[in-house]
């Protein structure tokens, strides 16, 4: 199977997992969050700490040497690792998934020097070198101090009469018992058995702490999560970005698409019309003698001759005005083109095409994706050897969804320089995606994915 993907991705996103709700998902997720900041969160941050330290300050020390600077470039690329590990351990809880930064940011230049020291000028490293050093430890410290407490109380208190019998005896129930007893409950006299009063104390309170548990723990990792996600995670800045370059990419894929479209039409005039005018011309002028001559079955015979050619010439133009822009285009809309396109098609084509198309798409988005529809019917009969095809247009929420499928040989791929590789460019420059799914044997099926009022 052969599949194209450009940006913004036109496959159906999978439905997500039925997940529990609430308290049970919060007791459902207290292992991984028990796990993380009793036993993973404090070794990772002294660790980080610890080796993040020691080079950034060696880096330091030496930056006025030339060895100075990769040795502040790797205590960089290390925070930037523990900052990936603190993420990747934060899946093990409930916390939303933190969304990677862009490292790549302050990239200047392709020499050595502007790569070795790209990440100097990208501010998320910086970020991560401020979490490893100061800010992780901190917080890893104070949340497992509060989640050790937290599962001791809920596991010991509950199980205080089991497990109190294997400690050395003291006078210590003897003290606290008798004063919490009669601060708690007044005039009782729990001298006669304080074990037993102990016991229905640490029960209590351990109850409390055992109901609490998921939710302490669910509340600490979000507070470490936001931390994280507020010094390693992206930024909004990040996606701007990134729509920026986006928006870039596909002004240059829309003028590579349209500059290929223009010498694919020069080519296909020179090699069509043109050539059919000048044979025209020839005939004109070899009319013109036999006329002179007074041979008039060969002037007949030249003068039909001359409109068979002019026909197939207008024709010729006709076509090529068509996949330019079609009158049924511009005066019906996109949604009529289509049908209309699907039914003078040289295939037979079924054609399920929702109107609310025509006022989702602006007319250069229109017309681009009209393009796109009948040059994909054209290559299913020039190339496919399809027997019959199918074009379906639909909105879905923000984007229109257009699939042509065909029932020839498959196998098609969006090569460099080829057709598909072209379409694929001119629904970029839409800021679409185009998806192929061509197996060999067939069926063909491509799916156009654009964003409304492209």
């Amino acid at each position: 199977m052969t599949t194209a993907t450009r940006p913004l991705d036109s496959r159906h996103p999978a439905p997500p997992a039925a997940s529990r709700r609430g308290y049970g998902r919060a007791w459902a997720a207290a292992p991984g969050n028990a796990l993380f900041l009793v036993l993973l969160s404090v070794p990772l941050a002294i660790l980080a700490m610890g080796v993040t330290w020691t080079v950034f300050g060696v880096g330091i020390g030496s930056f006025v040497l030339v060895i100075g600077v990769p040795i502040l470039v790797g205590s960089l690329y290390i925070a930037r690792g523990f900052a990936e590990a603190e993420r990747a351990l934060l899946r093990l809880t409930d916390h939303p998934a933190i969304s990677a930064p862009d490292w790549r940011r302050g990239t200047k230049g392709t020499g050595f020097w502007a790569r070795l020291t790209q990440p100097l000028r990208n501010a998320h490293y910086w970020m991560a070198l401020l979490s490893s050093l100061l800010v992780r430890p901190i917080v890893a410290i104070v949340t497992f101090a509060v989640a050790t407490i937290w599962v001791a109380m809920a596991l010991g208190g509950p199980t205080y009469w089991f497990w109190s019998s294997f400690i050395p005896d003291g006078n210590a129930e003897s003290v606290w018992v008798p004063w919490a007893v009669q601060h708690i409950f007044g005039g009782i006299d729990p001298s006669p058995d304080p074990h037993r009063w102990a016991s229905m104390l640490y029960l209590a309170v351990g109850l409390v702490f055992l109901g609490t548990l998921p939710l302490v723990l669910s509340g600490l990792v979000r507070a470490h999560g936001a931390v994280a996600a507020a010094l390693t995670g992206r930024w909004e800045s990040d996606d701007l970005a990134a729509q920026i370059q986006g928006l870039d990419a596909s002004r240059g894929a829309a003028v590579q698409a349209e500059d290929a479209g223009l010498r694919r039409l020069e080519r296909d005039l020179h090699d069509g019309p043109q050539q059919r005018l000048v044979r025209l011309q020839m005939d004109l002028a070899a009319l013109e003698r036999r006329a002179a001559e007074g041979d008039a079955a060969a002037v007949a015979a030249l003068a039909q001759e001359s409109r068979g050619h002019a026909q197939a010439a207008l024709d010729e133009l006709r076509a090529l005005a068509g996949g330019v822009a079609p009158p049924l285009l511009q005066d019906r809309g996109i949604a009529e083109a289509i049908t209309g396109l699907a039914a003078a098609s040289a295939l037979p084509v079924r054609a399920e095409i929702s109107p609310s198309i025509t006022a989702a798409l602006s007319p250069e988005a229109a017309r681009n994706l009209y393009f796109v529809v009948a040059e994909l019917l054209t290559n299913a009969v020039k190339h496919g050897g399809a027997g019959s095809a199918s074009v379906t247009a639909v909105r879905e929420g923000p984007v229109v969804r257009v699939t042509v499928l065909d029932d020839g040989r498959g196998g098609a791929v969006a090569r460099s320089g080829g057709g598909l590789e072209g379409l694929a460019q001119r629904v970029q420059g839409l800021r679409g995606t185009m998806h192929i799914d061509s197996p060999d044997g067939g069926p063909t099926i491509v799916t156009v994915t654009v964003p409304v009022s492209a």
